[in-house]
């Protein structure tokens, strides 16, 4: 019999794989709230089956908007486990964003929280379809054609939404057999999820990938052995690849048990480590900056921390790595991003401080990396910058309904190109910074130009640019540059009430700066690169 030397499977066969192995381990830890295994899987279920009632079919697209909870999880693998496309929002999102991603993604279903402390998520739904509580008739409206369902997890019952308790009540009715037939039917090469990430035409784009996720959590579960006896510290969104690769899917892949929390707080995240004796703690240097500060105004005992990730290569980052290795414990560094997974590059656990710190990872099994030069596309000589590119299996499968512009990003041999880096002599990448000009603001990605067109809608601008200036917590903060009508003048505060509440509190410029003129190129662009130099002149920073 001929095989596959890495047999395909789905993400949802995990659960029943894990049920198999570990069905009595605790799974998860979640405000108090224990589930083992077994316990998981059947809640799972119990929201695959609702979904099926619901009238949810393979291939469907399935938006998922609340912050990390038991039913963050439950949804997400249920609506994978039953053939659908998970399309998960980012919390921070506000009226517009959500509604761009909900539009583009031809989703079928909505799912969220009513609300999570002041922000009411019920409320801006309820904005962008009108129809939701004055009628029983259903979700209309030209906005979003292809949205049939709002699912509401806590709030007060409302026409035209279903209610969770509903969903599971009706999902009661549904057999096994069918149920299980949905499962049988899923195949591990079609889309399985959409992560959107800023891009650089201005606009969100829906990263497409298929099942052959679960290779790249195996292959990185091997080289840092994480096993049944590991405890994963989750404080990290599990909207983002990283979180939803490192928490569910590693937790799924290992039988490691996670500590999930709502949003990330450091002095929280370092009280549940000490208590529950986390293993894995994986992060951004902004978590570590907090994590670090919170340990030095209280120490806590952190001596469970085996390993994790801590992006890092940047001349930003290295010091941070350095001092959270030495406190924390031998954290490894990689290189990844949505289009490519998160794990393209990973140091190994004998790896020397100086990789783990100054180095962001050796190419993972399965991934091709090389730099070259933008100009010529030759490859680069070991040491030289250039730009990064990246071939291997989970490269995406594309930008949802973007072709053009995935044939932008991905070339006719499969090779992935965005970043700047260089190869070392030992091998390892080393990730210098966005080729083009994307911000990467406390973890997330922000793309200046989707922030200009929205400032561009202010009645007082006639023009704008953003750039981002050093931050010692975020990384980067956006600074606008912001050319008025004539006759018009327009303030720091009036620009962030323009966005406050519309788009992500991470993409409002933190500084405004009012020019007459902006610097240009011969070809008629502005000079951004003159402009991050303006910014830091004018914030006296280096």
């Amino acid at each position: 019999m001929r095989r596959d030397w890495f047999s395909k499977r789905t993400i949802g066969s995990l659960v029943d794989e894990r049920v198999s192995r570990d069905g009595a381990r605790e799974a998860l830890l979640y405000a108090g709230q224990r589930f083992t295994f077994s316990e998981l899987a059947r809640d799972i279920d119990a929201v695959a089956r609702g979904l099926i009632a619901e009238g949810i079919k393979a291939g469907d697209k399935v938006s998922l908007w609340m912050l990390n909870r038991p039913e963050w999880i439950c949804a997400a693998l249920a609506v994978i486990r039953i053939g659908a496309v998970l399309v998960p929002i980012n919390t921070r999102l506000r009226t517009e964003d959500a509604a761009y991603v909900l539009a583009q993604s031809e989703s079928t279903a909505l799912i969220i929280a009513a609300g999570s402390g002041p922000v009411d998520y019920l409320g801006m739904v309820c904005e962008l379809l009108p129809s939701l509580g004055t009628s029983g008739d259903g979700i209309s409206g030209p906005r979003f054609p292809h949205l049939r369902h709002v699912i509401v997890l806590g709030g007060s019952p409302l026409l035209g939404t279903r209610a969770w308790t509903g969903l599971l009540k009706a999902g009661a009715g549904v057999s096994d057999q069918v149920l299980c037939g949905r499962i049988d039917a899923v195949d591990p090469d079609q889309t399985a999820f959409i992560i959107y990430t800023s891009g650089t035409t201005g606009f969100p784009k829906g990263v497409m990938h298929c099942h052959n996720i679960v290779r790249n959590v195996i292959d990185r579960a091997n080289r840092m052995a994480i096993t049944p006896a590991d405890t994963i510290l989750m404080y990290l969104p599990l909207y983002h690849l990283y979180g939803f690769s490192e928490g569910i899917l590693m937790s799924m892949v290992t039988g490691a048990r996670q500590l999930v929390t709502a949003t990330f707080d450091a002095e929280e995240s370092l009280r549940l480590l000490e208590a529950e004796g986390a293993t894995i703690v994986d992060g951004f240097d902004t978590h570590f900056k907090d994590l670090l500060e919170a340990h030095r105004r209280r120490p806590r005992n952190t001596s469970s921390i085996r390993t994790g990730i801590l992006a890092a290569g940047m001349l930003s980052s290295t010091a941070v790595a350095r001092e959270a290795r030495r406190l924390f414990g031998d954290f490894l560094s990689g290189y990844g991003m949505s289009e490519i997974g998160v794990g393209a590059a990973l140091s190994a656990i004998d790896s020397s401080e100086e990789q783990c710190t100054e180095a962001s990872g050796y190419p993972a099994p399965g991934y091709e990396i090389k730099v070259i030069d933008p100009e010529t596309g030759r490859e680069q000589p070991v040491g030289v910058a250039g730009e990064i590119v990246v071939r291997g299996y989970m490269v995406m499968q594309g930008y949802y309904r973007k072709p053009e512009e995935t044939a932008k990003t991905i070339d006719s041999d499969g090779w992935h190109s965005g970043d700047i880096g260089l190869i070392r002599p030992d091998g390892h990448l080393r990730f210098m910074g966005r080729y083009k000009d994307m911000l990467k603001i406390g973890g997330e990605n922000v793309d200046p130009l989707e922030v200009e067109a929205f400032l561009l809608a202010h009645p007082a601008i006639h023009a704008a640019a953003v750039v981002g200036v050093p931050d010692a917590r975020l990384s980067e903060v956006a600074v606008a540059f912001i050319r008025p009508m004539p006759g018009q003048h327009v303030t720091e505060t009036e620009v962030a009430g323009h966005c406050r509440g519309r788009i992500a509190s991470y993409k409002i410029p933190r500084h405004v700066f009012l020019v007459d003129e902006f610097p240009m190129t011969g070809s008629g662009k502005v000079q951004k690169v003159r402009l991050r130099d303006e910014a830091r002149r004018r914030l006296g920073s280096t």
